[in-house]
């Protein structure tokens, strides 16, 4: 089990990370009970040592996160942790290398776990028996910390190894920019507006309903923002669909929707009700998304066709090169700004893509 330094001073290894221009981190966070994830420690490798930083102890924290973001980072599948950072912190490493990203470039099955990588590199075992701790108790075990400590230990070695092998393949400058793709801020940014993408039923809606969804689940958003609390927890999405499918005008009609709590109806039932309202203004002119016509089918059939062998040449998963989504978005949406027509994919399948349309 790895060893590890506890920091609740995280001021205190400035200087100590600032003698290191790459850095492997993860983090352990909470997002059960809050709109936000919960950055609940930060695990920390230079190589010789590893930190586990704890960031809920009260201290002063921007010299650390102004230490940390001038390092490269190395991660694992590091999504989940920018997000969490860039929302605790408000900043983002200026790079970063992820071994996921560069195991899927040399061969390695897409979306390859941290454990199995480190088996497939090192043949050591990671036990994952504590994926379901509670991260934010006070004081964390030793076993814990030991844990997590382990998520960090072998990120450094792991870089060497997948950047040489890159080198070697002439790939190392696909996994830079594919992991460069992870710091877009977009990614991660909270727009109410558009909260109806994510409203489970709400593309079956049409006319004055989905008009309705959508104010119905910019409210919830705004709400469960300012609360810091699951959209879930404000309204269900099946009551948020049932709310925008009838459309109560009035307290007693609000009653009537199945399974809206009557707490949430003395405290914000008029404000349901005024965003519906306001609703029957909205321009109701959505049209869901097409389904792909044959000759569509056809093309896109043909452009599988076509990443498909070019990834079997390369030793890679075709969905490495690009995805079916990735390609629909393209001949459906009209996506020009596709990862697949730009950087190292351009040159390699791209242009004969936008040939075929």
């Amino acid at each position: 089990m790895s060893d590890y330094t506890l920091v609740e001073q995280p001021d205190s290894i400035c200087a100590d990370l600032a003698r290191h221009d790459r850095i492997g981190v993860d983090t352990e966070f909470m997002r059960e009970r809050t709109f936000f994830a919960e950055l609940s420690l930060v695990q920390i490798s230079t190589g010789g040592n590893i930190f586990c930083v704890d960031p809920l102890a009260g201290r002063e924290l921007q010299s650390f996160w102004e230490t940390m973001v001038g390092r490269t980072w190395v991660v694992h599948s590091a999504r989940q942790d920018i997000e969490v950072i860039y929302q605790t912190a408000e900043r983002m490493p200026d790079s970063i290398f992820d071994t996921q990203i560069a195991a899927g470039l040399l061969g390695y099955a897409p979306q390859l776990g941290y454990a199995s990588l480190v088996k497939e590199l090192f043949d050591v075992d990671i036990p994952k028996t504590h994926t379901r701790a509670d991260w934010s108790k006070r004081p964390l075990a030793d076993a814990l910390l030991r844990y997590a400590a382990e998520d960090v230990e072998y990120l450094l070695p792991a870089y060497e190894r997948l950047a040489d092998k890159l080198e070697r393949e002439d790939r190392l400058t696909w996994a830079i920019e594919d992991s460069a793709m992870l710091l877009d801020p977009v990614l991660y940014d909270v727009d109410p507006d558009l909260a109806i993408e994510r409203l489970k039923g709400a593309r079956n809606l049409r006319g004055r309903s989905r008009a309705a969804a959508a104010r119905l689940s910019a409210w919830r958003e705004n709400r469960a923002l300012k609360s810091n609390r699951p959209r879930q927890w404000i309204v269900k999405d099946s009551i948020l669909i049932d709310l925008a499918v009838e459309r109560p005008t009035n307290a007693e009609e609000l009653q009537q929707i199945d399974g809206l709590a009557p707490g949430l109806i003395r405290r914000a039932g008029r404000d349901i009700l005024a965003t519906i309202r306001k609703a029957e203004t909205d321009s109701n002119d959505y049209r869901p998304p097409r389904a792909p016509d044959e000759g569509q089918k056809s093309l896109l059939k043909r452009m599988q066709n076509q990443v498909a062998e070019c990834a079997a040449d390369l030793g890679l998963a075709a969905e490495t090169v690009a995805s079916k989504r990735d390609l629909a978005a393209i001949i459906i949406g009209g996506n020009r700004d596709s990862r697949v027509l730009a950087g190292w994919r351009r040159e390699l399948i791209g242009e004969r893509l936008l040939k075929l349309l």
